[in-house]
């Protein structure tokens, strides 16, 4: 386990998170090797998924930096900003394909919008009022309202749109037709 996950509240003997961050940061511009990709990705390619910390897509999915485009969110749904993004990743930046790839256990197919905005409100006091969290009982039949939803928008030049699950418990990933 990491410390950030590990660490509850920062005091003067625990490093803050931005610490902890921009420590790793450091460390990891030191092995830096990849100044010289240009921003269309390689494989002309645009992954939606889930912000869900289990999800490490390029690793999955047997990609690399620079391959993808790649857009997460609460639930790896297909809403207005994705489109906006994928919006500039076809008409600008070479993407031809797009792949919207779910997942198994997933919080946003737990709880319902109601209970989603109950949450909102119970904890920080803002009521979310009529906003869609998309939530979801049916995975493949979400993943498949998404891939339509990119199919479908005008502005979106995708050649080829593709959904999938991914299984969090056995790392495998299954196309939902």
């Amino acid at each position: 386990m990491n410390e950030i996950a590990t660490t509850a509240t920062p005091t003067a003997l625990t490093p803050s998170t931005t610490d902890l961050l921009l420590d790793g940061n450091r460390q990891a511009a030191a092995a830096f090797t990849a100044g010289h990709l240009a921003a269309p990705p390689v494989r002309n390619l645009a992954i939606v998924t889930c912000m869900d910390a289990r999800i490490e897509p390029l690793r999955q999915l047997g990609l690399g930096l620079g391959d993808t485009h790649l857009m997460r969110n609460a639930g790896g749904r297909v809403t207005d900003d994705v489109l906006r993004s994928l919006m500039v990743s076809t008409a600008a930046l070479g993407v031809r394909e797009v792949a919207v790839m779910q997942h198994l256990s997933c919080g946003m197919g737990k709880l319902s919008d109601a209970q989603l905005r109950e949450k909102v409100l119970e904890t920080t006091g803002f009521d979310p009022g009529a906003l869609e969290f998309l939530s979801f009982t049916d995975i493949e039949a979400s993943v498949r309202a998404d891939v339509e939803r990119v199919r479908n928008h005008p502005g979106v030049a995708a050649e080829r749109v593709i959904g999938l699950v991914y299984d969090v418990a056995t790392g495998l990933i299954h196309e939902v037709n």
